[in-house]
């Protein structure tokens, strides 16, 4: 047994020597095989930076390929925070701390992290002081994104001039963290032209966690805040690339090993016309607040809608300043209103439905005396005179609103509500506007359904024959009306958007003219609506007509003035409205003009319309035009009285004093609305102040960022 001891030792001995490499090799299969890229990764994120770069966005043209928003190349400062965080500590051995309160499962805490200002203070902005391209910022704001967003590089300068950029070059500006980046930045072409419709973007509230965790670091896309820039962010957005860095033992960037470029978003192409918007902006802003609205009568397509005042949505990129923001937010004119998809009364321009209505009714030309008035209970409804027997054509001419509570009455409110149905009141356009107001075709089921303890009658269907009481509509729709009745009865939805378009031209899908309604083919006839017609012709063509001011040399004119009486905290502020076609025998444009706080459509909102339309068909003739950036449209509260182009108005076929009343008591408007939160930069607090400047600085102030383009 004993002769055995040292032969067993010796197999003991290998056994075990065996399992240590048996051991030895399944450890390196668990490292090399089973979790090989994991660890390939690791080794490789200690040498490599890997960067998101965001997408490109589309571009937003209008019907002639003009663009209307498109892409500039940008270069900022951007900080990796952890990266300034990290060559602290090595550099120093520690990095200061900070603690702060935080609420954790509903208890009051205290927790413990790098203080990040005093870092960056001490390095990087330090650095930068020196060489004279330092900026204040927010230290509040920077400690909460290294707290909350660490992932995702602060934009420290944004918009690099070239001269401040030359001396990064110069200096040879080269410190862990801090890298200058080229990337797009939204271009609104022509300033503040268009930005009710176009909206803006700004940086994304939330970011994606689980694909931030697959970079470095992490450059989210901007995303759409308002209007086609929101609701059509999908097709705008494209796909962001990646862009792959070596980095050496100390941390410090080498090159690029590798890049991935960002694919760009879908083009809009929309119905607009970039020129005709151009027209219909500039002749808006002789009133302070108003809204205009251009249609194809033949398609529903919208060439231009307009609002003042208005806003610049180039000052929102890439962020806009918080007092900017908070300017725009309290001014009491409300310029983030788009007034051309808002509801107001709509006046005497409503009064082509009970025409209508009583026309499928078959009252045809029944007539009704104008006494100056209609009393209904304790109500008077009055005229703007005495017309005596008046008819449908005549009645339309003068606006009589006695003739129309009558006519009303006669048709019917169902009546009448039908009729707007199939002209698309009381509903949505369906084009892709937010905040678009559907408005109100009221009525007995819509009064029971406000649970308002009143029925209805016949004094509430005359108020709405007149287009005053509970009766709102928007600007875009009223142009929807003219542009119906100028295209002899068919009702399109209106059209924005043509064409979704890849950057590859590739059309990816268009948008469909649609029909609502066809009113020859729903009880109407030709005689009907050209008795309809024939009275908005009179209107402005013949004398006694309320709207002389519409009048165009070598065009006929057809339109119906409106004015709803309006008070604001106890002063008039009228809404007052003009809708028309032209040319009368074969329309190209239908055109509404609403404005608050005028005297009378025939004497402000016609003149407007009578502008845009001359300056549309003088361009279509051939005079050179170009279009112009614009600076934002500033609104007040002053009344206009009347509305004077310099224009020689043609001479009315008879001679006879114009006049139009107004057509109730107060009237109802579209409620004060804003667009979505934009990116606001915070200003400047006492820890981000720079205080350490160099002798260049002191001598010859500091290098600005470069003036926006817009």
């Amino acid at each position: 047994m004993l002769r055995r001891a040292p032969e067993f030792r010796i197999a003991v001995l290998a056994v075990l020597m065996l399992s240590a490499v048996l051991l030895l090799t399944g450890r390196l299969w668990y490292v090399q095989v089973a979790r090989g890229e994991e660890y390939t990764a690791r080794i490789r994120s200690n040498s490599q930076v890997n960067v998101r770069l965001p997408s490109v966005r589309g571009d937003i043209l209008d019907r002639h390929g003009v663009r209307l928003a498109e892409n500039r190349s940008s270069m900022a400062v951007e900080l990796y925070l952890p990266e300034v965080v990290r060559a602290y500590r090595e550099e120093h051995g520690s990095v200061p701390q900070r603690t702060y309160q935080t609420t954790v499962r509903g208890m009051m805490t205290e927790k413990s992290e790098p203080d990040i200002i005093r870092i960056l203070n001490e390095t990087v902005i330090k650095r930068l002081a020196d060489l004279g391209i330092a900026e204040d910022y927010n230290a509040n704001s920077l400690r909460l994104h290294y707290r909350n967003n660490t992932e995702v590089p602060f934009t420290y300068i944004e918009d690099l001039d070239y001269e401040t950029m030359a001396r990064f070059a110069e200096h040879q500006v080269d410190m862990p963290g801090v890298n200058v980046t080229v990337r797009p930045v939204r271009r609104y072409t022509y300033g503040a032209l268009g930005a009710h419709f176009l909206g803006y973007v700004g940086m994304p509230n939330e970011i994606n966690k689980d694909e931030a965790a697959r970079f470095t670091f992490y450059q989210p896309d901007v995303e759409g805040k308002a209007q086609l820039e929101l609701l059509l962010d999908d097709d705008l957005r494209g796909e962001a690339g990646a862009r792959i860095m070596q980095r050496d033992a100390k941390g410090k960037i080498q090159g690029e090993i590798e890049r991935q470029e960002p694919r760009s978003g879908h083009n809009i192409q929309l119905t607009i016309d970039a020129r005709i918007q151009y027209i219909t902006e500039k002749a808006l802003r002789v009133v302070r607040r108003g809204g205009a609205v251009v249609v194809d009568p033949n398609s529903g397509d919208i060439l231009a809608l307009a609002s003042v005042p208005s806003f610049d949505p180039n000052s929102f990129i890439p962020a806009i300043a918080a007092a900017d923001w908070n300017a725009l937010a309290a001014d009491a004119t409300n310029p983030l209103l788009n007034r051309a998809t808002s509801a107001y009364a709509p006046g005497s321009t409503y009064k082509v439905l009970p025409a209508l209505a009583g026309l499928r009714k078959g009252l045809g030309e029944r007539s009704f005396t104008c006494s100056g008035g209609v009393k209904y209970g304790k109500h008077m409804l009055k005229c703007s005179g005495t017309h005596g027997s008046i008819g449908l054509t005549s009645a339309l001419r003068v606006s009589c609103n006695s003739f129309f509570c009558l006519y009303g009455n006669n048709a019917g409110i169902e009546e009448i509500n039908a009729v707007g149905q199939m002209l698309g009141l009381g509903q949505k356009s369906g084009a892709p506007i937010a905040g678009e107001y559907a408005g109100i075709l009221p009525g007995p089921d819509w009064l029971t359904k406000q649970n308002l303890r009143e029925q209805w009658s016949t004094g509430q269907t005359a108020n709405t024959s007149i287009g005053q009481g509970f009766v709102l509509a928007t600007p875009l729709q009223m142009a929807m009306v003219a542009a119906t009745l100028g295209n002899w009865g068919t009702s399109y939805y209106p059209r924005l958007v043509d064409k979704v378009v890849a950057h590859d031209g590739t059309v990816v899908r268009e948008e469909p003219v649609r029909i609502r309604a066809k009113l020859l083919e729903n009880g109407f006839t030709v005689e009907g609506l050209d008795t309809v017609r024939r009275g908005l012709w009179d209107v402005v063509n013949r004398g006694g007509g309320t709207a002389p001011g519409a009048r165009i040399k070598n065009y006929d004119v057809a339109g119906k003035t409106g004015t709803a009486q309006f008070w604001r905290r106890g002063i008039p502020d009228n809404h007052v409205w003009f809708i028309s076609f032209a040319p009368y025998d074969k329309p190209r444009y239908a055109v509404c003009v609403m404005v608050n706080g005028g005297a009378s459509g025939g004497g402000v909102a016609a003149p407007i319309a009578s502008k845009i339309l001359a300056d549309i068909f003088t361009m279509e003739e051939g005079e050179k035009f170009e279009i112009a950036s614009l600076e934002p449209a500033k609104g007040s509260f002053g009344y206009v009285s009347s509305v004077n182009f310099g224009r020689a108005i043609p001479a009315a076929l008879a001679d006879a004093p114009p006049g139009e009343g107004g057509t109730g008591d107060e009237g109802s408007s579209g409620s004060r609305t804003t667009a979505a939160a934009p990116t606001v930069k915070p200003a400047a607090d006492a820890e981000g102040t720079v205080s350490k400047k160099n002798i260049f600085q002191r001598l010859f102030g500091g290098i600005g960022k470069k003036k926006k383009e817009g």
